[in-house]
């Protein structure tokens, strides 16, 4: 199932959605080839450098590097129990919670998101306006990391991917443009068709996508089930859905104003 195009005709260019998407690939472009590849991604350790880890934020002043474990490695961190060490120099903790936002375990994972994000990122900023939108993306992939933080304090698994802040722009879609038909490319027994679905339906699939990707370990580089950031996607959701419910109140509120000075 692959959505490429919504029923909704927009007013201007989704200027914003289109920076998101070229700052995606050019972040994982760039993580890549420091010792990974275009197509597995970005190797460990520069996923545990730029991914953000949530012992880093619930434990501040501390940070995570890959050690070694037996005969393989892990990641570690100062401050945990049988750690010895600290880490060479990191990028300050704060600085991840941002840079998480665009990288991305492998190109999977990077075009399942940067699709899901064109073609409802794009409406979703006609509606509520540019600077709006920008505000809302970095704020709502605030917002995730932190519920993560919140459930996870001594995880340290780093996250990865816009996967929260996307989770959001679908709850605020789903408020504002609840009847919105999506155009999806379905694939089955080698055949290609073109159908309409209900908006809330190819929701559902992003998430058991999400949920499939990161429980076979291609949402991260630390294996199977390690980077289903279950609490970060759904809070994303719900509070893009509080957002976009405020939006609402807030347009009805002024033209209820308006109302009455005529």
């Amino acid at each position: 199932m692959l959505p490429f195009k919504d029923d909704i005709e927009l007013a201007r260019m989704p200027v914003i959605t289109i920076a998101v998407i070229l700052a995606c690939v050019v972040a994982y472009v760039l993580a890549a080839v420091h010792g990974g590849s275009l197509i597995g991604g970005p190797s460990g350790q520069t996923i545990s450098r730029y991914g953000a880890i949530p012992y880093e934020f619930a434990h501040w002043g501390q940070h995570c590097a890959l050690g070694a474990v037996g005969f393989g490695q892990a990641l570690l961190c100062s401050g945990q129990h049988d750690v010895v060490g600290r880490p060479g120099p990191q990028p300050a903790t704060w600085e991840t919670a941002f840079t998480a936002m665009f990288v991305h375990a492998n190109i999977l994972h990077l075009a399942v998101n940067m699709i899901f994000l064109g073609v409802f990122g794009a409406s979703l900023e006609d509606r509520v306006g540019r600077v709006v939108f920008l505000g809302f993306f970095l704020s709502t992939g605030l917002v995730a990391l932190a519920l993560q933080v919140l459930v996870a304090p001594d995880s340290a698994t780093p996250l990865l991917g816009a996967s929260g802040t996307i989770a959001a722009v679908l709850g605020a879609y789903i408020v504002l443009h609840p009847r919105a038909k999506i155009r999806t490319l379905v694939v089955a027994m080698f055949r290609f068709t073109v159908v309409e679905l209900n908006a809330w339906i190819v929701v559902v699939a992003w998430f058991v996508l999400d949920a499939i990707l990161g429980a076979v370990g291609l949402s991260t580089a630390f294996g199977a089930g390690a980077g289903v950031s279950y609490y970060a996607h759904w809070g994303g959701f719900a509070f893009g859905v509080l957002i976009a419910f405020a939006l609402l109140g807030r347009r009805r509120d002024r033209a209820g104003s308006h109302h009455l000075a005529s």
